[in-house]
């Protein structure tokens, strides 16, 4: 296996499959699958997961909210949002445990770093939930400070285009992908990766990102096994 210990990255709107807003039990179904190919290799996964599919923090400050109170409303959907997946995993066999940056006893565990890494050594699938647990701070962030944490090799993000582009490729035919691209070639091409609070702690902490297409089966796999699948963002 090319990576030991790896952490995923999934935006909460991959989460709605094919509808308008809320949580898709097939596409969830479908991510467990993937997930579990890639335990079943011996590999540990982290999982981080954002909260766009139920509210985003941002999109209510737009509106007139206050952005801290919004943004809490947002650290809760994406616990929402690690409770179904963790459902999935377990329907699938899969040990799975959901740790809260913000303190949910009832429903999650306290994030503890100890205890985090303690479960991935011993084969669980571990989400995180509730971003960073403060406001301003995107689960982008989230998933780059979880991942230094934790001493995964990689953060895997999960989207549904199969890669970084010159251009966005649902709007621009002419985009071209990138097989390799440096961190500061992504600044300097002013390319959208990650939000630039996420990505600058990425860059200083030497920690590779694989941007792929997280909707097309076995593509996990083929990413941690080394294949050449998606964009790879290093130093």
């Amino acid at each position: 296996m090319h990576y030991k210990r790896i952490l995923l990255k999934l935006s909460g709107e991959a989460l709605m499959g094919e509808r308008q807003y809320g949580i898709d039990p097939k596409r969830l179904a479908e991510y467990a699958e993937e997930i579990k190919s890639v335990t079943d290799q011996g590999i540990e996964v982290a999982i981080v997961i954002g909260g766009g599919n139920i509210f985003r923090g941002v999109a209510g400050a737009s509106k007139g909210m206050d952005r801290v109170q919004g943004d809490h409303m947002g650290m809760l959907a994406t616990v929402i949002n690690g409770l179904a997946l963790q459902s999935a995993l377990e329907d699938g066999g899969i040990q799975t445990r959901l740790q809260s940056a913000i303190k949910i006893n009832e429903v999650a565990e306290p994030f503890i770093r100890r205890k985090a890494i303690r479960h991935l050594e011993k084969g669980r699938v571990v989400i995180f939930g509730g971003g960073t647990g403060n406001p301003y701070f995107t689960t982008d962030s989230a998933a780059v400070l979880r991942a230094i944490e934790i001493h995964a090799d990689v953060i895997l993000k999960g989207t549904r285009v199969d890669g970084i582009y010159t251009a966005d490729p649902e709007k621009d035919k002419k985009a071209t992908k990138f097989d390799y691209i440096t961190f500061e070639d992504v600044i300097k091409k002013g390319l959208k990766v990650m939000d630039t609070t996420a990505f600058t702690l990425s860059q200083e902490n030497e920690l590779p990102i694989i941007v792929f297409d997280m909707n097309t089966p076995g593509n996990l796999l083929k990413v941690v096994t080394g294949e050449k699948v998606g964009t790879k963002v290093n130093l």
